[in-house]
């Protein structure tokens, strides 16, 4: 299965205050490349983020905005491109509020969550957090919420449900974004 890992972590609850960004591509069911950055989110850092993910003002200055880093992953983003994220409904819209303030037009994709799919698929599991999957699966899942941590464990869970159960179980669940 070919296929793009997406994360974010935001600076607050707003959607626009995208702070990192991670995409892990997968082609034939296997890791091949990965992309990092972090992002001035030119927002204002809430503690309760900072808690979560780690970053503060600080660790993003001097770092391009959303809008400086859209041209380098824009062409990934097609109908021919399938992203998936964990929580799916969350970097969905991060990616598109983050675009709409800089008044870019969000392109259509491919989209599939990890969140249901391990629903669907393990459906005894006390939760759904990456965390929580990951340790049921076996995945190696470095640092949680960090947006590069969190998209390799997607790529993962995903390829493990395929090797699983098959890429037509999976099929049913695509959504266009």
């Amino acid at each position: 299965m070919n296929f793009i890992a997406l994360d974010f972590e935001t600076a607050n609850r707003q959607p626009n205050s995208a702070c990192s960004l991670a995409l892990v591509v997968v082609r034939d069911n296997k890791i091949v490349n990965h992309f990092y950055t972090l992002i001035d989110p030119e927002a204002k850092f809430d503690y309760w983020n900072t808690k979560v993910n780690g970053l503060t003002s600080k660790s993003v200055a001097g770092a391009p905005n959303f809008a400086e880093v859209w041209p380098h992953i824009a062409p990934l983003f097609s109908m021919e491109q399938l992203m998936v994220a964990h929580n799916a409904r969350f970097d969905t819209k991060v990616l598109q509020e983050s675009l709409r303030k800089y008044k870019i037009e969000p392109p259509h994709f491919l989209t599939l969550d990890t969140v249901k799919t391990t629903r669907k698929f393990y459906p005894d599991l006390p939760n759904y957090r990456l965390n929580t999957v990951s340790d049921y699966l076996q995945i190696k899942l470095t640092q949680h919420h960090h947006a590069l941590a969190d998209s390799y464990a997607c790529a993962e869970i995903l390829i493990n449900e395929t090797e699983q159960f098959g890429t037509s179980a999976l099929k049913k669940m695509v959504l266009i974004a």
